[in-house]
């Protein structure tokens, strides 16, 4: 595994790239495990861990469909230039008129360069769609998006997956996490990042107390060595699951900081939790456990 942290093609909201690092170090993997994403999103956690043998899992078709294509050789480093090249002038020329035109052509044609156009071209990076399942997400207002270093910035992103892909047996799977969890073996690995419950939820599908739940029962009964990533607690309230859902796990914390939101006062740091179901060697891990309800305060 290499010391830099390669960023993905996908951009989305609550990327790893900056815990990386941490998690990498706190992974417990034999050789001929299977790394296994149910919650797949950017993949920069496992595009950066590099296993030989993975299954990278979500629930929106537009992200796996953009990486299969990628393991076919539909979509190259070179397509991706002339692509973002060609809708980069037309971007350029139109600005946001041109900028809806291809998320309604998206939305009509599932195209994964559209999508890839969307994401680099909409507000702030991110990705979500409506009830209906149609990206929504509107225009950044960057009309000069794709200048060359840009476009040459994605190529890049995108070569080193390809990269990767023809060195690496790895599979990408649209399914509900249940079923990508119970693929799991007892000596594989299943590292998950699910929507933060109480945060950033709806990017594809909803996310609920329910939905952790059933992530927990699953994880367990899988038998499987687990990490989970989410929020520990923030400047104003604590994440209420970590001391009843998962109080049977490890906690290892680091502080993060999210660019996501309309205003920059909105946007604060927060600290990350990730919770195993083995100890890590070196970490210094908290038994959740210890915590109860009455110690979380909440925002008024």
């Amino acid at each position: 595994m290499s010391e830099k942290v390669y960023v993905p093609p996908l951009k989305i909201q609550g990327i790893k790239t900056k815990l990386v690092p941490l998690i990498k170090q706190s992974v417990v993997m034999q050789a001929n495990s299977v790394w296994i994403e149910p919650f797949m999103g950017s993949g920069v956690v496992g595009f950066n861990v590099e296993p030989h043998l993975a299954i990278f899992a979500d629930t929106n078709p537009h992200i796996i469909e953009f990486y299969r294509q990628i393991k076919s050789g539909k979509i190259t480093a070179g397509v991706v230039r002339n692509f973002l090249e060609r809708e980069g002038k037309l971007l350029a020329q139109g600005d946001e008129a041109y900028y809806y035109t291809v998320r309604t052509r998206f939305n009509n044609e599932n195209d994964p360069l559209d999508f890839l156009f969307l994401n680099r071209a909409c507000f702030n990076g991110m990705i979500r769609f409506n009830k209906n399942y149609d990206f929504n997400v509107p225009y950044g207002h960057k009309p000069q998006r794709f200048a060359k270093a840009y476009v040459t910035k994605i190529v890049n992103q995108v070569a080193h997956v390809e990269r990767l892909l023809k060195t690496h047996s790895w599979e990408f799977l649209c399914q509900p996490f249940e079923t990508t969890i119970a693929m799991a073996g007892k000596n594989d690995f299943l590292y998950c990042d699910p929507p933060y419950i109480g945060r950033h939820v709806d990017y594809y599908d909803s996310w609920n107390e329910q939905s952790e739940l059933t992530l927990h029962d699953a994880l367990v009964k899988s038998g499987a060595k687990f990490m989970l990533s989410t929020w520990d607690h923030n400047d104003y309230r604590k994440n209420e699951y970590l001391a009843t859902i998962w109080s049977d796990c490890q906690k290892i914390t680091q502080e993060h900081f999210y660019h996501v939101g309309a205003k920059e006062t909105n946007r604060n740091p927060v600290i990350e939790a990730l919770l195993t179901n083995y100890t890590v060697k070196g970490k210094q891990n908290v038994q959740l456990k210890e915590y109860t309800l009455s110690e979380y305060q909440y925002m008024a």
